[in-house]
């Protein structure tokens, strides 16, 4: 009698076992199970801050998404989170993100990018311009990423800006370099870019942020020391840019960025990337991981072909001249 009863209480707990196992199997299919003709699926989107660019980034994922077959409100929601800089909420809305249990997701930004990938190994996560994924520690080859993660990267073209600084500015001899200490990706684009402009003769000073706190004051302590500044794609620098461009103005020092936003909130040019392009081929690449595609097989797309954006109005202002040969093959002249 013993025997049947144990025999019983045993029977009992291999069901449970079971049960549990396939339940925990069917929520981790559910996450990475490719959608279905007419079924309508969900994405989860965190930006890491509030500005134009970023702004820029995400109309794009909704538009490459749609070319790619899934319209919002359609065959698509779009679970949208904002994190506006705070580290705090990046852990908590990355973590909501995975427990909504969304296909795929998608982080704008690197922090965006790196708060997903810590939160979830198993759903698909797509990278939005995310400058240097190899250094963020998102994946472990452009090529062939490995894990859950892929995506779009956008790599600065910065021989081109410092071909820009020595057309505009040849009398500049100091680039001083903003940029923000709590960004994998800015240290990447300020490393490639103090080589490219020390092999042409620059003595270049780099000035790091820990936060958009420390911008006011370190703007004051650098202009006075440097010829002309260049701001790489950086959010936080993004995000208090007025404020650069207020300081350098009364300082008459020229400001080179990584942004067309930022030229046209002042800046006198930059060799830039489209912010919806990039968008666009992160919605698209998104598009595919919902059609089946293995993040772990899908190379990183890298964007580096940049197009000349100069601000005749602030050159006037600075006392520049903008060589004619230059205007002729800028994309956009601001007047």
């Amino acid at each position: 009698m013993k025997n049947k009863k144990l025999l019983l209480v045993l029977a009992a707990l291999v069901m449970a076992v079971l049960v549990y196992l396939g339940l925990s199997g069917q929520t981790k299919n559910n996450a990475e199970k490719p959608a279905k003709a007419g079924e309508k699926v969900s994405i989860g989107v965190l930006q890491f801050v509030t500005h134009e660019s970023l702004d820029e980034i995400y109309r794009g994922i909704e538009a490459g998404l749609a070319e790619g077959g899934y319209q919002k409100d359609a065959n698509l929601t779009i679970h949208f989170m904002n994190a506006e800089a705070d580290q705090n909420q990046i852990q908590k809305m990355s973590e909501q993100l995975v427990a909504d249990q969304n296909t795929a997701l998608i982080g704008i930004a690197t922090p965006a990018a790196q708060g997903l990938a810590n939160a979830t190994k198993d759903i698909p996560v797509i990278m939005g311009a995310v400058t240097d994924p190899l250094g963020a520690n998102l994946v472990s080859d452009l090529k062939k990423p490995g894990g859950n993660i892929t995506g779009v990267s956008d790599a600065t073209p910065v021989a081109d800006t410092v071909e820009l600084i020595q057309a505009i500015t040849p009398e500049a001899k100091t680039i001083g370099i903003l940029y923000s200490s709590s960004e994998d990706n800015s240290l990447s684009q300020v490393n490639a870019f103090t080589e490219a402009a020390e092999k042409a003769g620059y003595k270049v000073v780099p000035y790091a942020v820990p936060s958009t706190n420390e911008i006011n004051t370190t703007v004051a302590a650098m202009l006075p020391k440097v010829d002309v500044v260049w701001t790489p794609t950086d959010n936080t620098i993004a995000s208090a840019f007025p404020a650069v461009i207020s300081a350098a103005k009364e300082a008459q020092k020229p400001v080179y960025t990584s942004v067309e936003t930022m030229v046209e909130q002042g800046g006198i040019a930059s060799v830039t990337l489209s912010q919806f392009d990039l968008g666009v081929a992160t919605g698209k690449m998104a598009a595919s991981i919902l059609d089946g595609a293995d993040p772990s097989t899908t190379p990183v797309e890298i964007f580096s072909q940049g197009t000349i954006v100069v601000n005749q109005k602030v050159a006037k202002e600075l006392g520049l001249t903008i060589p004619d040969s230059l205007l002729q093959k800028a994309a956009t002249v601001i007047e």
